[in-house]
């Protein structure tokens, strides 16, 4: 699954593709159904085929869904960080911190 922002992580710390599952059945020229485990239950198991990727058989490249962590209200939690020191430039007539 590619890009998928419901498990945790945003932007480019998202995971782009998680663990292989089968294929199901096929919907259209362009869509598959995938058999997910209950875990993933809130997660709709239709996917474009721009969302899915070939498995390689590669097994560094699985991420387990255990290391994403999937909170059933498809939320993240965040994680504040304090900013220790600031630099503050000067551009022609305005200062930029």
């Amino acid at each position: 699954m590619k890009g998928v922002m419901r498990f945790c992580k945003k932007g480019k710390l998202s995971p782009r593709y998680i663990v292989p599952y089968k294929i199901s059945k096929r919907i259209d020229n362009v869509a598959y159904e995938l058999e997910l485990p209950q875990e993933l239950a809130s997660v709709h198991p239709v996917f474009h085929i721009s969302m899915l990727k070939k498995c390689m058989g590669d097994p560094s490249l699985i991420i387990p869904t255990d290391d994403i962590g999937i909170i059933d209200n498809l939320s993240y939690e965040e994680i504040h960080v304090h900013i220790l020191d600031r630099q503050v430039r000067k551009l022609r007539t305005k200062e930029v911190a």
